[in-house]
């Protein structure tokens, strides 16, 4: 598929792989110990800019956990000012107030996790106590504040509350509350390799990951997958650029022609929950619409 076939409309920027929540089943392997990798604040600049002349239309910051980025109100308006929409995907434990103020300066929309009712099950999730009342407290203040704000709930433990979470945050006044299983990648891949045939099928369609060290991956599951890096070249050329039609063909040869109709939706705004949708069914996976619900796929935290 030719670049011009295939638009880039959606990009995660990974802007760290810090976080101050230890989560098992975290894709990325953020945690305490992570770093704000080799971009600078300059780089990233600069990839928005490319981004914006490629007619992306919507970025979303991630990590690690982005409100830890420094620079993260700098670069949320220099994407605001190229004329992209921005969302934040947050655990919400740690938004200062110039953040806030940068949220709604921008129109900026927020996203974030949610494990439970309850505070016990919530941190011992996260691995962080007091994450819970931090993150329900910020979820009332961003609506209070009239932000855009989507919930996801994802099943980690065998027995887990993901109802109540999901009933807890529409009443709080979420709109918007999807959920998923746990994906096989990082910390919940417990040291297996990752493969194709763990992705849904959709990467590079549409959209891309860059992480912190500016590698580009086709999506922010498939990092093992690289497609090039935005240090050592401009964009335009890395996206439809062999090295990521080559990683389009192994996809390909593994999930055959055409991509799914969705992807979880606490992972890409663009899509909205699907029915059925998890909790209620417990997986974003339309191939499995009508399969028996999927609890938990690691088991819980020691």
């Amino acid at each position: 598929m030719t670049a011009t076939a295939n638009r880039l409309l959606f990009a995660w920027l990974e802007v760290t792989g810090l976080c101050n929540e230890f989560c098992d089943h975290c894709y990325a392997d953020s945690s305490p110990k992570g770093t704000h990798g080799t971009m600078t604040m300059a780089d990233w600049q600069h990839t928005i800019d490319q981004l914006a002349e490629m007619g992306t239309l919507d970025v979303q910051f991630i990590g690690g956990e982005p409100t830890l980025y420094p620079h993260l109100p700098e670069l949320i308006r220099h994407a605001h000012g190229s004329g992209l929409s921005v969302e934040v995907f947050s655990n919400m434990t740690h938004i200062r107030e110039d953040l806030w103020e940068t949220f709604t300066d921008c129109g900026v929309k927020l996203a974030t996790s949610y494990y439970s009712d309850t505070a016990e099950e919530h941190d011992s999730v996260t691995r962080l106590r007091g994450s819970h009342r931090k993150t329900r407290a910020n979820v009332e203040k961003a609506l209070s504040l009239d932000i855009p704000l989507r919930g996801g709930v994802v099943t980690v433990q065998s027995g887990q509350r993901v109802q109540e979470a999901a009933r807890d945050l529409t009443a709080l006044g979420v709109s918007m509350v999807g959920g998923d299983r746990t994906r096989a990648f990082g910390r919940a891949s417990k040291g297996a390799e990752p493969t194709i045939s763990d992705l849904c099928g959709h990467c590079a369609h549409e959209k891309c990951a860059i992480g912190p060290t500016g590698d580009v991956w086709p999506c922010v599951l498939g990092r093992f997958l690289n497609i090039g890096n935005v240090l050592n070249s401009p964009l335009s050329e890395i996206w439809g650029g062999d090295q990521m039609a080559e990683v389009l063909a192994s996809i390909t040869a593994e999930h055959g022609e055409g991509a799914q109709s969705c992807t979880p939706p606490q992972f890409l705004p663009m899509c909205g929950p699907c029915n059925p949708c998890v909790p209620s069914v417990g997986h974003c996976d339309p191939r499995e619409a009508n399969s028996e619900p999927v609890t938990a796929t690691i088991s819980a935290p020691a």
